[in-house]
């Protein structure tokens, strides 16, 4: 969404107000989007609750001190955002279920909590999409997965898309590949955060202090993902760029081209799409 882009959204209630939560709620808090019927939100601590209450356009409740909460904020909310932690999805949609209204839709941030779980435990007028956002969103440049219910409608996921595109970018695939996408938007900030920690600490080996060497790693890293985001050319070509014949950058990279990097990723990905079905199956 650009800064001239506009968005007006209905009655949003967010259940579970963990960091990925407050980052969704806070593209919603922009001046360029309304949300028609305002936003609630539901946590179990009255501290946390208190500090959301304290946000402009957010009514919170504490369900430790309120046994009403999650009912008083799907009252006629069109969009309802479960983000409690994976275990405690079924009960929390046992205890909603009769209080949504027909055509409301629900919008899973549960990890490993599949489609067909939602819809089987919600009424059949209730829609369904699951989604996969990434950290970045803290910083309004997530990448988010949408995956749509058997239920949902093109207007869903219309809706859907206009509340992640408020923390970034959206993509839309089956169920099918939404393990798949977290295995590379997902877990890929670990990945470049991984990178660099090593990079800096190959920098200390050669004899810069810690100081020096986050400046200079962190600073690549930025600047290069910021070239690449104002850039028409593709990461393959920014490299070449910087890569001359027979240079000190040529030999490097054909150094990690030698060490196997694709094929790492490769595994490193096979193991964490491994273990995403594991935590789906149990």
């Amino acid at each position: 969404m650009t800064s001239a882009d506009s968005t007006t959204l209905p009655a949003i209630a967010f259940l579970g107000a963990g960091s990925m939560a407050r980052a969704v709620l806070a593209g919603l808090l922009k001046p360029s989007v309304n949300v028609e019927g305002g936003i609630r939100a539901t946590n179990r601590s009255t501290a946390k609750a208190d500090e959301l209450a304290g946000t402009e356009g957010v009514t919170a409740w504490a369900t430790e001190v309120d046994p009403e909460a999650n009912l008083k904020a799907v009252a006629g909310a069109r969009i309802v955002v479960v983000a409690v932690k994976p275990a405690m999805v079924p009960g929390l949609l046992t205890e909603i279920a009769g209080s949504l209204e027909p055509g409301t839709l629900v919008i899973s941030v549960a990890a490993g909590v599949t489609i067909a779980t939602f819809e089987s435990l919600l009424p059949e007028s209730v829609h369904v999409i699951r989604s996969m956002p990434n950290t970045p969103a803290i910083v309004g440049q997530a990448v988010t997965g949408l995956s749509a219910g058997t239920r949902s409608t093109a207007e869903d996921l219309a809706l859907a898309t206009a509340l992640f595109d408020t923390v970034g970018d959206v993509l839309v695939v089956p169920e099918g590949k939404l393990d798949a996408l977290s295995t590379i938007s997902g877990s890929g900030p670990a990945y470049v955060f991984y990178l660099i920690e090593q990079l800096t600490a190959t920098a200390i080996d050669k004899g810069f202090t810690p100081e020096e060497a986050a400046t200079m790693v962190n600073g690549t890293f930025l600047g290069a993902s910021s070239l690449l985001a104002v850039s028409d050319k593709t990461p393959g070509e920014l490299r070449r760029q910087v890569t001359s014949p027979n240079g000190t950058t040529e030999r490097a990279v054909w150094e990690l081209e030698k060490g196997g990097l694709k094929s790492l990723f490769d595994t490193a990905t096979d193991a964490a799409l491994a273990r995403a079905r594991e935590l789906a199956a149990s």
